[in-house]
């Protein structure tokens, strides 16, 4: 709140959109504040099947996106979907073996995983271009950009948390 526009402001308050003000937090972000909002504000029942969907968390400031990046792991248990223009990320968890369902009408087929926490010791997909099998992947070694949808399923098991990112077609 503490760059927001007064026009938006006002606009949002017109609305009757209830405003809080958090801006005496210097060390959360933005997106860091509304998740904590809506986690607070959720019945412990339905958390399980939370999901936030943060448009426009793509495509500006390259720290503003790697602060919506480590959103993502603060909340590592809330599925958050970041959607831009051309693409969305979302973490897939360690924890998990993975099945992503692809809607080839609106993603795909350019995709992606990215090790961005830590090291990945063991990566293994299918239904890629590319698959992986026991990869390991890291920076400054092999990162899977530039990989192709080829299935309506895809597959994940990882031994570290990974970015999925994929592409969206233009309508």
């Amino acid at each position: 709140m503490d760059s927001v526009r007064g026009d938006v402001l006002d606009f949002y308050k017109n609305m009757g959109t209830k405003i809080l003000n958090k801006s005496e937090d210097q060390d959360t972000t933005d997106l860091h504040k509304c998740v904590t909002y809506i986690k607070d504000s959720t019945l412990d029942q339905e958390k399980s099947n939370l999901c936030i969907l943060v448009a426009g968390a793509l495509g500006g400031r390259f720290d503003h996106e790697m602060g919506n990046i480590n959103v993502l792991y603060r909340f590592s248990t809330i599925r958050i979907v970041l959607l831009s223009d051309d693409c969305l990320i979302h973490l897939l968890p360690r924890t998990h073996q993975h099945e992503i369902h692809i809607q080839s009408s609106v993603e795909g087929p350019h995709c992606g995983l990215i090790p961005i926490g830590m090291p990945s010791g063991m990566t293994t997909t299918s239904g890629l271009e590319w698959d992986l099998n026991d990869t390991e992947m890291r920076f400054g070694g092999l990162v899977s950009t530039s990989n192709l949808v080829k299935q309506d399923k895809i597959t994940v098991q990882s031994d570290s948390d990974l970015l999925w990112t994929i592409s969206l077609k233009k309508k």
